[in-house]
């Protein structure tokens, strides 16, 4: 799959995201999320508050931004690279798992804030929404010839595993220590191994994916 490049308008939108979301983490790293505005981080970036609306609808979206910018995009990229002899449960898995753990300083950064306020983790949680449109297309690709529909229910399916395994990997512990913290949004120390929450969640997919497979070869 090629991907044409953006055009000046496009460039200078995804300049202006990546400055927002750039001042959102500064911010919220320096202050505390808390402490940090909209207006804050649109002065920060050197645009209006209603330009920033036009990119993110809240602080934490921003902050959490600077964690799964381009993410899903990845995920598509590297489903397509991988070659068409490698079954596609794999590629999808191996693609997922790679982009989530394989983070730099800076996503590390804004995954220690993240687990400290339930607004974060939940907008956290709700970016794997943004899975499901670019590897709906690169499965589509994948399997030429399936149902139109077919490609849109893997690539949710995708989307609903991978928020699953966040979601286990976030989860308190049970235990009276930590009841008060949960109760107040507090810290959330992640558990487990985050590649082996990703596996485990992704792999009822795998017959789905390997019917699809069949019925589209000759």
């Amino acid at each position: 799959m090629t991907t044409p490049r953006p055009g000046l308008r496009e460039r200078k939108k995804q300049a202006t995201r990546e400055a927002l979301r750039e001042a959102a983490l500064r911010l919220a790293v320096e202050r505390g999320p808390d402490q940090v505005r909209v207006e804050d981080i649109a002065e920060a970036a050197g645009v209006s508050p209603r330009t920033y609306n036009n990119y993110f609808a809240s602080r934490e979206q921003a902050i959490v931004s600077a964690v799964t910018a381009d993410r899903e995009a990845r995920i598509a990229a590297a489903v397509a690279a991988r070659s068409a002899e490698v079954r596609l449960a794999d590629a999808v898995t191996e693609a997922v798992v790679e982009q989530y753990t394989n983070a730099g300083e800076r996503e590390q950064r804004a995954l220690l804030l993240i687990t400290t306020q339930s607004a974060l983790r939940d907008a956290f949680l709700d970016a794997t929404a943004d899975i499901e449109p670019p590897l709906t297309a690169v499965i589509a690709e994948r399997l030429d010839g399936a149902e139109a529909h077919t490609a849109r229910v893997l690539a949710a399916s995708v989307a609903a595993a991978v928020r699953i395994a966040l979601e286990s990997w976030l989860r308190p512990a049970q235990n009276a220590e930590t009841a008060g913290s949960r109760a107040a949004g507090g810290l959330v120390v992640p558990s487990g191994s985050l590649s082996g929450q990703l596996r485990a969640a992704l792999a009822p997919l795998a017959p789905a994916f390997d019917a699809a497979e069949q019925h589209t070869q000759p």
